[in-house]
């Protein structure tokens, strides 16, 4: 007697689950007319083989899969079919179900290598890479021979579960049978060696493969870019147009990892490799290349192209949304963010962590911390990540209460903070003045298990400079456990800037020559501090020093969002279409300033000009003619928000508190340090920054 497809008590539950499911929907003619038969034995025509095979092969979904099933399991001459049963395996794991498949495949009697093909497929469909490889270790200790199929499935459960000591087995054992020259099972070779790291292995497998297609290559180039070896990645990418193969949207996303933080000339050859398939429908290429100019600080480009992904008609899906809004936050797109944002309630994209995350992060960066908060409050899920970005929003604003806050509800909560968000607590701490609950939370560290890093270090020094106890700072240094990294002398020297400390700040300056030479950030800030001092023959010295070694200053550049298009402006800039009125604005909104008593901060100007040029100089900063420009094309009342690349100086800060009061705007400035929310006349950092 053969044995039945199912075990008893689930036969008997398929067969209450067909009934509830008799107003199922009708997607394929064959499965309306399994709908409209009564089930065999009740009164009507029986299901034939070829139905059942031509219905389960259509992959249906499971509410009709399970009513198939039932009316399988109540006749004699399907239930033992052996192809209705490998199918009803299959169909099985593409509805998610890879444990009723197991149940099935239990079942069968008389199994044969095709049986335990599926089974495994089945699994490794699932991404249950642990169970496949038990199914292929009863295959072998019930004596049978895996084939050219099983190979491919075992070999992806290896990469799956980093079993690279099985891998190396089984490609032993291809080898032996005769396999080595299958593509399929070379291909799943190559991706699991180079997932593992053994890439001199991977490129061998490569290597002596009688032929080769993009996904072999794919593979290789995912494995290099994995393990960091960026040039290696690209290179294999210029085999593949060598070896005249086109590469795909898997290249591009194979390709990802290496082009992050990378040269200008790799993010250009991915540029040209996604325009020659950017008329692909496919999301692939374009979310790969928003990632890329994300992941190297090109988020003016990533929104362009955002721009243009939608005049393509392509609608964005949540990897995409979750990739943009970071470039979004970066540019103070905050028109666009909230754009995207309907798009997500739109569509109903939420709940989904990583998406709001990120809306939550970009809310953050765009100074809207109202918007921001409301996106956390309605979450259904937070993790440490919205807690930590929801902290670092308040800090950065100066609301370092409501970080404090916050923290301490993060814990309330359940959740252990974790390295980061130590940081992000401390950072706020040192916006707001909050030393003795900063210094809490540096000790804090070590009851939660977590060994302070260097840049848990970093914003002690800051905490503590900012509160103009620099020689206590130069202490904490010098009592660090690790080597001080470039970030903890740079605070010193930025503390000492704001307090004129010559003799610290030269401490500070020396080292930090040492470990970024090439860093024209800190040969500025010292020359500020000895401009501050009048020691303007230290300040030649700087310049000449800074000149010899082909140093030059980052160029101060300012961000405005105007009807989701970014504008971005240098120092004197000129270039742009509405020059001659952004100037003549800017005129006039000084002369206005003049009238309340407005003195430009020429202190740290160049010495070398007279007086009335230093004034000129510091008036066409680039802030404020990103602020003439929007005064000039945004309605009465509106929020101007503008992010700049470096801090804002002193002068500037004192001339936006008189531009906020004179045109009755809320003027939001990010710069690299923090929010200036600027509103009639007085600033957010309570000029602590």
């Amino acid at each position: 007697m053969r044995r039945k497809l199912f075990p008893f008590p689930l036969m008997k539950a398929a067969v209450r689950t067909s009934r509830h499911f008799s107003g199922a929907q009708r997607i394929r003619n064959l499965v309306q007319c399994l709908h409209r038969e009564p089930a065999p034995g009740v009164g009507g025509a029986s299901l034939t083989e070829d139905t059942c095979g031509k219905t389960l092969d259509g992959f249906p979904d499971l509410a009709t899969l399970r009513k198939l099933h039932s009316r399988i399991l109540v006749d004699h001459n399907l239930r033992s079919n052996p192809s209705l049963g490998i199918k009803l395996m299959r169909a099985y794991a593409a509805c998610g179900r890879p444990r009723v498949a197991r149940h099935v495949f239990d079942e069968i009697a008389d199994k044969n290598v095709v049986f335990f093909n599926v089974m495994i497929r089945s699994y490794v469909n699932n991404r249950l890479h642990r169970e496949a490889l038990a199914v292929y270790r009863s295959m072998w200790s019930l004596g049978f021979a895996p084939d050219h199929y099983t190979f491919p499935c075992v070999l992806k459960a290896c990469s799956g579960s980093d079993d690279l000591r099985l891998g190396v087995q089984i490609h032993g054992c291809v080898v032996r049978v005769g396999l080595d020259s299958n593509r399929f099972i070379n291909n799943c070779l190559v991706a699991l060696y180079g997932k593992c790291r053994r890439l001199k292995d991977a490129r061998q497998v490569l290597d002596e493969m009688p032929e080769r297609d993009v996904v072999t290559w794919n593979s290789l180039v995912a494995g290099y870019a994995q393990s960091g070896r960026f040039d290696e990645a690209l290179g294999c990418c210029r085999e593949m147009e060598a070896a005249k193969m086109k590469p795909d949207s898997s290249t591009m996303a194979s390709l990802s990892p290496a082009v992050t933080n990378t040269s200008q000339d790799n993010v250009s050859y991915v540029k040209d490799m996604f325009t020659k398939m950017a008329n692909n429908k496919s999301l692939v290429p374009w979310n790969v290349m928003i990632s890329v100019y994300v992941n190297n600080s090109m988020p003016n480009e990533a929104v362009d192209l955002f721009s243009q992904m939608e005049v393509q008609g392509l609608e964005p899906d949540a990897v995409t949304i979750s990739t943009v809004l970071p470039a979004c936050g970066d540019v103070s797109a905050a028109s666009l963010g909230r754009k995207i944002h309907d798009y997500v309630v739109r569509k109903a994209l939420r709940p989904n962590l990583l998406l709001e995350n990120a809306l939550i992060d970009m809310y953050a960066k765009c100074g809207c911390l109202i918007e921001g908060r409301k996106v956390f409050d309605e979450m259904q899920v937070r993790d440490v990540v919205s807690w930590t970005s929801m902290i670092s929003a308040y800090g950065r604003s100066g609301q370092g209460d409501q970080a404090v806050k916050l923290f301490s509800q993060m814990q309330e909560s359940g959740l252990n903070p974790d390295s980061i968000a130590f940081v992000s607590v401390l950072a706020a701490c040192s916006h707001a003045g909050l030393v003795d609950k900063g210094m809490y939370y540096f000790d804090l560290m070590a009851e939660h298990g977590i060994p302070p890093m260097v840049e848990h270090y970093a914003c002690v020094v800051d905490l503590l400079g900012r509160a103009g106890r620099i020689d206590q700072a130069y202490r904490f240094i010098t009592q660090m456990p690790m080597e001080p990294s470039e970030r903890v002398w740079g605070a010193l020297l930025s503390a000492c800037r704001v307090y004129s400390n010559i003799d610290v700040g030269l401490l500070a300056a020396d080292q930090l020559f040492k470990l970024a030479p090439e860093q024209s950030g800190y040969y500025v800030l010292l020359s500020n501090i000895y401009a501050k001092a009048g020691r303007w023959q230290n300040v030649d010295i700087i310049r000449s020093i800074m000149m010899s070694k082909g140093i030059t200053k980052v160029p101060a550049i300012s961000n405005v969002e105007i009807d989701d298009r970014v504008y971005s402006f240098l120092a004197g800039d000129q270039s742009h279409p509405q020059s001659k009125k952004i100037y003549k604005e800017l005129d006039v909104l000084v002369g206005k300033m003049k009238e309340l008593g407005y003195t430009p901060e020429t202190d740290s100007a160049l010495h070398d000009v007279e007086e009335e040029d230093k004034e000129g100089h510091l008036v066409v900063h680039s802030e404020k003619l990103a602020i003439s420009f929007a005064l000039l094309n945004t309605k009465p009342g509106m929020t101007i928000r503008i992010t700049k690349n470096l801090r804002v100086c002193g002068d500037c800060h004192v001339a936006i508190k008189l531009m906020s009061k004179i045109t009755g705007r809320e003027i939001i400035v990010r710069d690299t340090n923090r929010f200036h929310r600027f509103s009639d006349g007085i600033c957010s950092c309570g000029d602590y920054w």
